[in-house]
C-alpha cells in the first residue's frame, strides 16, 4: 500500500530531494511544491540552455518535465521503494525565448509496478509550451 503525504511537502525538504538530483541542481530546477497529488517546479531561461535563435533547448525541457514528474512519482512509492523512468513522451507546443518555465505534474495512474505522471510546461504568460508522459517503474519496495 502506498503511503501519500497528505500535503505538499515543505520547501526545505523538497529542496532535499532536489539535492540527491545533482543534474536538476546544473539545470537550476527549483521545486515550489511537491506533493503526491501534485508537484511544480521552476526552470529560468538561460543562454547556456538555448539552441539556435536562443530558444530553450528540448532537451532541457525534457530533463526539467523528467525531473519534476520524477518527484511526483517518487512521492507516490510504496515505503522502501526506488524509481526510474523507463518510458517519455514530450510534445513542444512553442519555444521559449526568455522567463521562466513552469511545471506542473499529476499523477495519472499509481499501480504497483509503474507510476504515470502528466507534466505540463507553461511560460511566464500561462501558455502551454509542452507536455511530457512518462512512466516510472517502481523498484523495490514493500
Amino acid at each position: 500500500m502506498t503511503t501519500r503525504p497528505e500535503a505538499p511537502l515543505p520547501v526545505e525538504l523538497a529542496a532535499t530531494i532536489l539535492a540527491a538530483l545533482p543534474f536538476a541542481g546544473e539545470l537550476g530546477i527549483e521545486l515550489e511544491e511537491a506533493g503526491a497529488e501534485r508537484t511544480t517546479g521552476v526552470l529560468a531561461w538561460s543562454e547556456r540552455l538555448c539552441t539556435v535563435g536562443g530558444t530553450l533547448h528540448g532537451g532541457a525541457l525534457m530533463a526539467f518535465a523528467d525531473t519534476v514528474g520524477a518527484v511526483c512519482a517518487f512521492l507516490n512509492l510504496p515505503p522502501g521503494a526506488g524509481t526510474s523512468t523507463v518510458e517519455s513522451k514530450t510534445n513542444f507546443f512553442r519555444g521559449v525565448r526568455s522567463g521562466k518555465v513552469r511545471a506542473e505534474a499529476q499523477p495519472l495512474h499509481v499501480g504497483r509496478s509503474f507510476v504515470v505522471v502528466q507534466t505540463d510546461l507553461y511560460d511566464d504568460e500561462g501558455r502551454r509550451v509542452g507536455q511530457t508522459t512518462q512512466t516510472q517503474a517502481v523498484l523495490g519496495g514493500q
